[in-house]
């Protein structure tokens, strides 16, 4: 055999070869818990977020959060709207929460009064950036996570993990009927960025023996927000 048909053999070998090599060298895939682990820490690195909150099977009675939306401020602050049932419907409540204290402007009042968010049926809105009482708990406390397909989120891609987070984490960040039933979750988070876009939950939220679901959507991380307590009448 000639060099010259020697040289081509190995060049047309080479080039077979080169995918599989490029392919046993690549980067294995991130695990369902190496992507919520770095979801979290993105999360507790940021200092600001947006967030929007929606519900499902919400029930016709009774205090309960439906929705919100509003600016999170680290460590402990949030500006914004919660919807909640009360009077028979739903009404818009203007809410800001500064260090553990929440202001809420009340149906027909002109001002500001401090409240207790408890009488509402939610917890305090300034803590859902807190690492130890807010939203990056549901991610350390995912249970038998799993990678779910990708898709978007506002044209961003996201992966999506499926996984269970006790009960009793999820009633710290919104509320439970019976915190010893799991909640179901899919979280979605950004492949390029670790940023925590969607959450959703489903579970005994509003009554024991039947389950809703909220969603809670993420954006704008690092945005200049600043909160300040409004003045109260």
């Amino acid at each position: 055999m000639s060099h010259r048909r020697t040289g081509a053999a190995v060049l047309a070998f080479a080039l077979v070869l080169a995918p599989a090599l490029a392919a046993c060298t690549s980067e294995p895939e991130e695990s369902a818990t190496e992507l919520l682990d770095r979801a979290r820490t993105t999360l507790d690195e940021t200092e600001t977020a947006h967030f929007v909150l929606d519900s499902e099977g919400t029930p016709g009675s009774g205090a309960t959060l439906v929705g919100g939306e509003g600016d999170l401020a680290r460590p402990s602050s949030f500006s914004g709207t919660l919807s909640v049932t009360a009077l028979g419907g739903t009404i818009d409540l203007d809410v800001v929460s500064v260090d553990g204290t929440v202001y809420a402007q009340l149906p027909f009042a002109q001002a500001f009064s401090v409240v207790d968010p408890a009488q509402f049926g939610v917890g305090d809105p300034g803590a859902l950036l807190d690492p130890d009482a807010g939203i990056s708990q549901l991610l350390s406390g995912a249970q038998d996570a799993e990678l779910g397909e990708e898709s978007r989120v506002d044209g961003e891609v996201v992966r999506e993990v499926t996984a269970t987070i006790p009960g009793d984490l999820v009633e710290q960040v919104l509320t439970s009927q019976d915190s010893a039933q799991d909640v179901e979750a899919l979280l979605s988070i950004a492949t390029d960025s670790g940023q925590l876009r969607r959450v959703e939950l489903t579970g005994p939220f509003f009554t024991a023996d039947s389950d809703a679901t909220y969603t809670v959507a993420l954006s704008d991380f690092g945005a200049d927000v600043e909160i300040t307590a409004p003045p109260t009448g």
